[in-house]
């Protein structure tokens, strides 16, 4: 039985090597150079002093160890090969999904920036939680270590990026694309009650979800210079059941005022685009721009650009009405052009409706004729 399994497997060996190359091949050098790491990095954590030198420990982050190097060492420390494997295919994820929208420079930021201010956040929980209890374990004990954050961070990303859109049914209700985050969070929370995870990693999934959507929300640059996601489907309440969104609102609605009047955050900026002519023109108000706006702002644009194109055409070539006769001599058939008569009382025409629209300063004009089906 054992030989009749090698032999399968080695059968299959150039298949998964094949689907492995094709796979490798279309990451960016950023994406591979991250899953070459966490590799290695777990090869290395069966020596424990490797553990305790990649790893982040509160205790000794501050003076007098001061371990400034861990903060960039910690999120590549994976211990466990369930790890590895969910690590890779997040960040093979991002490389396929998000790295083509954002660009390889926007993706290498916000994996940097996301999984240091996830170890940040962490280390302030702990300094946190030993001032309330005086326990030292919670200084000295912790090690602070992996791409739990960032994988958060990606389901985030994720969520604004893709539709909300059903994944599967279940007896309790419908999982979309916007429960992800939360159920996530919630289910590793009960992994860790039951003994299955390590407290730290829902530590640092719930620090990435927070950082993930503030930076998503209000400081990620875009290509057309705005600042951040406004869409009213992607605030912060929308997270969370629609029964308790409401007071969600309130207290993230709250906490965003003090953020402005301290000058942490900045009001969003609405901006609005007329490109009914030529010339477009932008109006900016205070407010919030909703993503189905800038959707708006996009076609008309192209709109735009279309009938501006259309209109340097010459429009006198498109007939208004043909008239075919048979040339009884030759046996040819000919279209003569014609225009429609002030006082025409045709009876195929007697509900035509003639709907003209003119523009000043070389402007096309338009005429379209909708006739009715005979009597």
């Amino acid at each position: 039985m054992s030989a009749t399994t090698f032999r399968s497997v080695r059968r299959n060996v150039p298949y998964f090597q094949n689907e492995m190359n094709a796979l490798l091949g279309n990451l960016s050098l950023s994406v591979k150079s991250i899953c070459i790491c966490v590799i290695c990095t777990y090869l290395l954590s069966y020596w424990s002093p490797v553990v305790s030198a990649f790893s982040v420990t509160p205790g000794h982050l501050l003076p007098p160890s001061f371990r400034i190097w861990t903060l960039f060492t910690s999120p590549f420390l994976e211990i466990h090969l369930w790890e590895v494997i969910v690590d890779i295919a997040t960040v093979g994820l991002c490389g396929k999904l998000i790295e083509p929208l954002w660009g390889p420079k926007e993706m290498s930021f916000f994996f940097v920036v996301a999984n240091l201010s996830v170890t940040i956040l962490s280390v302030m929980y702990y300094l946190f939680l030993y001032t309330a209890t005086s326990d030292p374990d919670t200084l000295f004990s912790i090690q602070i270590h992996g791409l739990a954050g960032y994988i958060a961070a990606v389901t985030v990303a994720v969520r604004q990026i893709m539709p909300d859109n059903v994944i599967f049914k279940t007896p309790l209700g419908k999982l979309t694309n916007r429960n992800v985050p939360l159920t996530v969070l919630i289910t590793s929370i009960i992994a860790w009650a039951i003994g299955l995870l390590e407290g730290v990693y829902c530590t640092m999934f719930g620090s990435g979800i927070v950082f993930s959507w503030i930076y998503l929300r209000f400081y990620q640059r875009h290509s057309n210079g705005t600042r951040g996601d406004h869409a009213e489907n992607f605030n912060f309440a929308s997270f969370f059941p629609n029964v308790i969104q409401p007071a969600i609102s309130v207290i993230a609605n709250s906490i965003f005022s003090v953020f402005v009047k301290i000058g942490l955050c900045r009001k969003p900026v609405k901006r609005f685009t007329d490109a009914s002519g030529p010339s477009s023109i932008q109006i900016s108000i205070a407010g919030e721009l909703t993503d189905a706006e800038r959707r708006r702002q996009k076609a008309l644009k192209l709109l735009n650009e279309r009938l501006t194109s259309g209109a340097s055409k010459d429009e006198a070539k498109r007939p208004l009405l043909r008239q075919d006769s048979q040339d009884d001599n030759n046996g040819a058939s000919t279209s003569t052009r014609s225009t429609l008569p002030a006082s025409s009382s045709s009876p195929n025409l007697s509900n035509a409706n003639v709907a003209s629209s003119s523009r000043n300063a070389g402007e096309s004009v338009v005429v379209g004729i909708e006739s009715s089906p005979a009597l």
